[in-house]
């Protein structure tokens, strides 16, 4: 409903209690109903699963059409990112979260920091899911209650002009409310453990789960060594318990995106079962590196594939583990986005090694040879060296072209010494157009930063320590800090405001009238900010 008609709705409820409620304020009511929007995390989850599906669908239009998330450890970093895209950019279309198991592990665990191997609580994802929505609808609230105030300014003031323009800003208010990519891992258990947990994110508000087909108990981050995967029928029961959950929720939009860590995983721990030759079982099990053996030479305890009419032995390592020929990786990768999308996952995921647009789109075009409107989620990982990787590849191409490179050591690229040279200039343009370049040739619709926040926040507080601590002292937060804020107009230089003060305030108005206690009279020092963002 509009502004209006819920400040009508609110007055006939009111009405309709024979003087009892005549107290209380249809506006007042109806500016709590708006700054309310999202009464449950399911709504949340059906908003926001409508809106992924739109921008897939203009992504299939035009490439360009490509979304954009970073990866929030905490609900106010969350918050103040998407107060940021609206004040920069007058809008959140196709800017999303991602919720990132890494962070989580690292940050939010009650075990304290972790590695990215699924052992930190899995309450601890569909509880940050939460917080960060709290904060979004914080954002919501507050923004509102600013419009209200100016709204009742204008109308004291008797600026019929601006009371307009007000109402009309209400009405057209756009929810800090965007969708989240919520990360859950290998599942954190069997399927079932997946379809109960993929329940609990969902209820928070998650519209779109990633999903990784490594094995739950030897999970590791993808951009580490000692991955290993599951075969195909182990994670399509996973990926059917995602979209259950959904069902059963009534998120019948829900996203599933399916995580491919096949390029980087050489090992797998199950021989998977295969009924007849060229099966799925059988063509995950064809990459297997293993011997012919004659049967007489069988050993006790030798598992034996019987392929074509030969005996083969699958090479076993001490750990039990079973080894993949080595560069089979790009293979498997694409029979595992296949075999995901035309088994229910809508977006896939190829964690690579590097960001290098023609090895990602060389196998996008072998996938879109069999699911042609193919897309991927990709992670613009901070595990890349990108300024090195990017650099090697413009040598590497000057190179094949025949330019001189000879003022280049391709082994030291990274040196500050090439900061300012033509080579560098080049490698800095192609990260920049890197998302637009990967979307258009590469099939990528969402391009995601997996831990920004966790650097940015090392980096700001190395800043800020190195200058507090030393002779600037209390220059060192001013200029580097408050200063900084108020120039570039960022919020939360009046943090009183951004916690919830003003509306708190409004709220005892509310409910006490003339007789409110508020916190944000004369001598409140926030005033000093009056001026400021």
């Amino acid at each position: 409903m509009t502004y209006q008609e819920e400040i009508k709705a609110a007055g006939q409820l009111i009405g309709s209690q024979n003087g009892t409620w005549d107290s209380i304020s249809p506006e007042s009511v109806a500016r709590m109903r708006l700054q309310n929007r999202f009464q449950t995390g399911l709504d949340i989850a059906r908003y926001t699963a409508k809106i992924m599906r739109e921008d897939m669908a203009a992504y299939d239009a035009d490439p360009a059409n490509y979304t954009q998330s970073l990866g929030c450890w905490h609900g106010f970093i969350a918050q103040q990112k998407m107060i940021s895209v609206k004040k920069h950019f007058g809008t959140t279309k196709k800017r999303y979260l991602y919720l990132s198991g890494w962070m989580i592990a690292a940050l939010r665990s009650e075990f304290g920091p972790l590695p990215d191997q699924s052992m930190h609580e899995k309450t601890s994802v569909p509880a940050l899911i939460e917080e960060l929505y709290t904060f979004l609808r914080q954002a919501d609230a507050r923004e509102l209650n600013l419009l209200y105030r100016d709204l009742d300014k204008a109308r004291d003031t008797g600026n019929a002009t601006a009371e307009a323009d007000l109402i009309n800003a209400i009405e057209n208010f756009e929810t800090h409310v965007v969708p989240i990519i919520a990360d859950i891992d290998a599942g954190f258990g069997n399927a079932e453990a997946t379809y109960l947990l993929a329940k609990k994110m969902i209820e928070a508000g998650a519209c779109a789960l990633q999903i990784e087909n490594q094995v739950s108990d030897e999970k590791q981050c993808g951009h580490q060594d000692g991955k290993v995967t599951v075969p195909h029928e182990d994670f399509l029961q996973k990926i059917r318990a995602c979209r259950y959950a959904f069902l059963e929720l009534g998120v019948p939009d829900g996203i599933i995106v399916a995580r491919t860590d096949s390029l980087g995983a050489g090992l797998t721990k199950q021989i998977a079962v295969s009924k007849e030759a060229g099966d799925l079982g059988d063509l995950y099990n064809s990459f297997l590196d293993c011997e012919e053996i004659d049967p007489a030479t069988a050993q006790n305890g030798d598992v034996i594939l019987n392929r074509n009419g030969k005996l083969l032995r699958p090479k076993r390592l001490p750990s039990n583990l079973f080894q993949f020929r080595s560069g089979t990786g790009e293979d498997r990768c694409v029979l595992d986005c296949i075999t995901s999308l035309q088994n229910g996952a809508d977006l896939i995921w190829i964690e690579t090694e590097k960001p290098h647009i023609e090895q990602i789109a060389g196998m996008v075009d072998r996938i879109r040879e069999v699911v042609p409107n193919a897309k991927l989620a990709y992670n613009n990982s901070p595990s890349f060296n990108w300024t090195l990787n990017f650099r090697q590849q413009v040598f590497d191409l000057w190179s094949a072209e025949g330019k001189d490179v000879s003022a280049y050591d391709r082994a030291n690229l990274m040196s500050a010494a090439y900061d300012e040279t033509d080579l560098g200039a080049e490698a800095d343009n192609r990260i920049r157009t890197f998302q637009r370049d990967a979307a258009k040739r590469a099939g990528i619709f969402h391009h995601l930063i997996t831990l920004p926040t966790y650097h940015t926040a090392a980096l700001s507080t190395d800043n800020l320590a190195k200058d507090y601590f030393g002779e600037m002292g209390m220059l060192g937060y001013v200029a580097g800090v408050q200063r900084k804020e108020i120039r570039q107009g960022i919020a939360c230089v009046k943090h009183q405001n951004m916690s919830g003060s003003d509306i708190g305030d409004d709220h005892k108005e509310y409910f006490a009238g003339e007789a409110a206690l508020k916190a944000g009279g004369k001598d409140n020092t926030m005033n000093q900010f009056a001026n400021a963002a």
